[in-house]
């Protein structure tokens, strides 16, 4: 079961920006296949890490202004959001190590903040 959220324009601010907890932004499209791949693995990152680090997901697609404001240059693109400022940022599926340590990092940017 999904532990991520779909966000949009209207609701970024409150799921991403208010976030007292560092938050990994999928940002994908359905037609992806790379992010039909990274899906799963995302979601049981999100359970695996919940309490610790949020997990949103946002259309590219239908949220242009959202993938515009995080320079997407290829999908999918997952970045790592942290009191309003992007921390980390990996583009492209580097598989479940990589998804991983990106949530590792995440988490600890949590302890430290």
């Amino acid at each position: 079961m999904s532990q991520s959220v779909q966000v949009t324009a209207g609701t970024f601010r409150a799921e991403v920006t208010e976030s007292a907890i560092p938050v990994v932004v999928d940002l994908w499209a359905p037609w992806c296949g790379p992010c039909r791949a990274m899906a799963p693995v995302l979601d049981e990152l999100a359970g695996r890490y919940a309490g610790r680090v949020k997990v949103v997901k946002v259309n590219v697609d239908e949220e242009p202004a959202l993938a515009a404001a995080f320079k997407v240059k290829g999908i999918p693109t997952v970045a790592v959001v942290r009191a309003n400022a992007v921390v980390d940022q990996q583009v492209g599926f580097a598989g479940r190590a990589g998804l991983e340590l990106l949530f590792e990092r995440a988490a600890a940017s949590a302890v430290t903040a």
